[in-house]
């Protein structure tokens, strides 16, 4: 017997790996969640197929269409005024997808669509740590370095809905190269997941009497969470990796700090879990870069949500307000 309710929305967080979503009521409780690959199927139309057949016997579940309010998607490079994915370098469909039209034909449901860092500062600001507050800016450290920035309680999202691509930013001059987008020294190539790894990679090849822990680990097996392993662990080139991981983030976050003077920048992701490994040198860094008229006025704290949490209730936040 279907589990009816009298309204819930659908989020789904699409990621560089991985694709989460969850139903949700209107009061941000997540009733069910589940997740699937984002990069298994190279035809866009099959990872419907594939989310369809994940979680319309959910809708059917709790009441069915009559019930739902709508679809909400969080993805990289997701246009909110299109409904598309443009280019997003850390995801297997290229060029211009109109996911939210395809979502929507496939689905017969409502369907909206935004950038994924914005889908999580949406949900930030309702559920979360930011709640009630107007003026800050969510960083997700993951495969790639997201970005939602919210002045006066509204994400910025520019004439063309691609504001606030702080991942994308130069912080070090004709730097490490972007593998996805050719840039040199952008913010992303070195605080993402794998930009964690390229560091430690960097590091172990002057580390000449090969002392670390992370000699152990062959170069597939390597991942920022072996470097956070064999740092809390007392690795000394492990824990330089996190100081200097913090040290660019830092200095980025204070570059932010100056151009909108947000209220505080929650930080949440994969990488975020390394804790005070990451927290200590980023705030230093930061506080260091900051002009005196900003210094010890913003608090960088981690999200209260759950990981997957905050994305998924964003997502459905925006069939929510609508």
């Amino acid at each position: 017997m279907p589990n009816s309710i009298s309204t819930f929305a659908i989020g789904i967080d699409i990621g560089g790996t991985t694709t989460k979503f969850g139903i949700v009521t209107s009061d941000g409780k997540i009733l069910h969640h589940d997740k699937i690959s984002s990069t298994q199927f190279a035809d866009i139309n099959l990872f419907i197929e594939e989310l369809y057949k994940k979680i319309f016997p959910l809708i059917e579940h709790y009441g069915g269409i009559k019930h739902c309010v709508g679809i909400g998607v969080g993805a990289p490079n997701g246009n909110y005024y299109s409904g598309t994915i443009e280019y997003a370098p850390n995801l297997i469909w290229k060029g211009i997808i109109p996911l939210a039209f395809l979502i929507q034909q496939k689905f017969g449901i409502k369907t909206l669509l935004t950038n994924d860092a914005n889908a999580a500062a949406v949900g930030e600001m309702i559920y979360g740590i930011a709640k009630n507050i107007k003026h800050f800016i969510t960083i997700t450290l993951g495969t790639g370095v997201g970005s939602g920035i919210v002045i006066d309680g509204k994400i910025l999202l520019g004439h063309d809905g691609f504001a606030g691509e702080l991942g994308h930013t130069i912080i070090r001059h004709n730097g490490r190269l972007h593998k996805g987008t050719g840039a040199l020294g952008s913010l992303e190539s070195y605080v993402s997941a794998s930009g964690v790894k390229e560091t430690a990679l960097e590091f172990l090849a002057n580390d000449i009497h090969k002392t670390s822990l992370l000699n152990n680990y062959s170069t597939n097996e390597l991942t920022s969470q072996v470097v956070y392993e064999c740092a809390i662990n007392g690795d000394e080139i492990a824990n330089k990796v996190f100081e200097f991981t913090g040290e660019i983030l830092g200095e980025a976050l204070a570059n932010f700090v100056m151009f909108s003077s947000p209220e505080m920048i929650v930080l949440f992701g994969g990488l975020a879990n390394a804790g005070e490994l990451l927290m200590k040198p980023t705030k230093e860094a930061m506080e260091k870069n900051l002009l005196p008229i900003f210094r010890n006025k913003v608090k960088l704290v981690f999200s209260s949500l759950p990981e997957a949490d905050a994305a998924i209730l964003g997502a459905s936040a925006l069939v929510w307000k609508k």
